[in-house]
């Protein structure tokens, strides 16, 4: 247990972990109170423009991939993740106006699903690698599953809060009960203690996302974790589409909405738990939990009633987070730390910018087959990750014949690969 929560010794991330987790509890109600607005008040239960508005929001990582990581890796995190939490607070308030004073419509929603994501593009790989500077490199895969479980821990509470929320107030003051979660991150980035960050390791001279992608090309296990992540992140994780859709097939409203996110999130917690107590990150927990993403959304999609399909959804939320915590993991801790932001900026970006193809994908898809089928496609995805992993197992040479008689997979290493040091990084600005 004491192995498990060993990174909350710190004073500093004490102080984050609880920023975190008021400030996602404030996000996944925005998030569902989001979907419900486009699903229900501004369209006759389009899935496709729930889709189209995925996209917008989850397409700025992608194409803006080669600045947020140099930006990353050039600023002062903590300073830049003020300036981003205070942008999402206060288009959060904007948002929050508009539906209250019933002008919102679907192309502004379009317009400021763009906006988050533009935030978010420059927020999401300071946060990610802002975890590794308030640890030492020893903490920093259990910091990252511990960041994970208050992630989905706020998965577990906000989108049944906002549901609910939605119910009794309406959407437009969930929009503005997130901004003032932002605070709360705010206040922690002002009082941390600055002497004790683990000091920031820069390239000389200029940061250029350039370097970030020979890296990678030259790191065949990055390559592999990055792919298994595009397929499942592109057509598997499109959850407010399937869960919605689901939602209203089975008769319910925007509370049975948010208790399937729920239900959803006890899996998820229950995933990065798991993940906190491993010593390190494995590839092969990657390839396996992507695995057990395809089974258990095969089986989610075959469910006959409300209770059942919920049932399963704890399973599918185990193995996504499972999947995408160790690859996090592997990802921050495997990489040069001179690099680690662009790095991570490139994972974020196809993580969260192959929603550009799946999310608009799956919602046509659950218009025109229904809900069911838009989950199937995403289950192939899960088993085609995994056939991904196995066939780089089966071909890179780390699957052995133990004395034993059995397989026995040896395909992790602790060191930091220093494979920078054979892409000639230019360092001038």
């Amino acid at each position: 247990m004491n192995a498990m929560f060993r990174s909350l010794r710190i004073y500093n991330y004490r102080l984050w972990i609880v920023g975190a987790l008021i400030s996602n509890i404030g996000g996944w109600m925005q998030s569902t109170a989001q979907d419900w607005v486009v699903l229900t008040q501004l369209t006759d239960n389009n899935a496709a423009a729930m889709g189209v508005t995925m996209a917008l929001q989850f397409t700025p990582p992608l194409l803006l991939v080669g600045l947020t990581g140099t930006v990353a890796d050039r600023f002062d995190r903590r300073k830049l993740l003020m300036v981003t939490q205070s942008t999402l607070m206060l288009l959060a308030i904007t948002v929050g106006i508009l539906l209250l004073t019933h002008v919102m419509t679907l192309p502004l929603m379009w317009f400021f699903a763009l906006c988050f994501g533009v935030a978010n593009a420059f927020d999401a790989p300071a946060r990610q690698t802002f975890v590794s500077d308030v640890v030492s490199r020893e903490n920093a895969s259990n910091a990252v599953a511990l960041n994970s479980a208050s992630f989905n821990m706020a998965r577990l509470i906000g989108p049944a809060v906002g549901g609910f929320m939605i119910v009794l107030v309406g959407t437009g003051w969930v929009f503005i009960v997130n901004a003032v979660t932002f605070l709360a991150m705010l206040v922690v980035l002002w009082v941390m203690r600055a002497d004790e960050l683990v000091p920031t390791l820069r390239a000389r001279g200029g940061a250029r996302m350039a370097d970030g992608f020979r890296y990678v090309a030259k790191r065949p296990d990055l390559l592999v974790v990055m792919g298994m992540v595009f397929l499942v992140a592109a057509f598997g994780m499109n959850f407010p589409i399937f869960a919605s859709t689901m939602a209203l097939e089975f008769g319910r409203n925007a509370d049975g909405y948010g208790l399937l996110s729920s239900v959803l999130a006890i899996g998820s917690l229950a995933g990065a738990l798991m993940a906190a107590r491993r010593d390190r990150a494995r590839m092969r927990v990657v390839m396996f939990a992507a695995g057990g993403f395809g089974v258990a959304s095969l089986v989610s999609s075959m469910m006959p009633t409300y209770v059942l399909y919920a049932t399963t959804l704890v399973f599918v939320g185990f193995c996504t987070v499972s999947m995408l915590t160790t690859a996090n993991g592997y990802v921050q801790t495997t990489t040069d730390p001179v690099l680690r932001g662009r790095v991570l900026a490139l994972y974020m970006g196809i993580m969260q910018g192959s929603t550009l193809i799946g999310a608009p994908t799956a919602g046509w898809v659950a218009s025109e087959f229904g809900p069911r089928a838009a989950i199937q496609v995403g289950a192939v995805a899960g088993l085609a990750a995994f056939a991904l992993g196995a066939t780089w197992l089966a071909l890179s040479g780390k699957l052995h014949r133990h004395e034993s008689g059995g397989l026995r997979v040896q395909i992790d290493d602790t060191r930091v690969l220093r494979v920078i040091e054979d892409t000639e990084v230019d360092t001038r600005a």
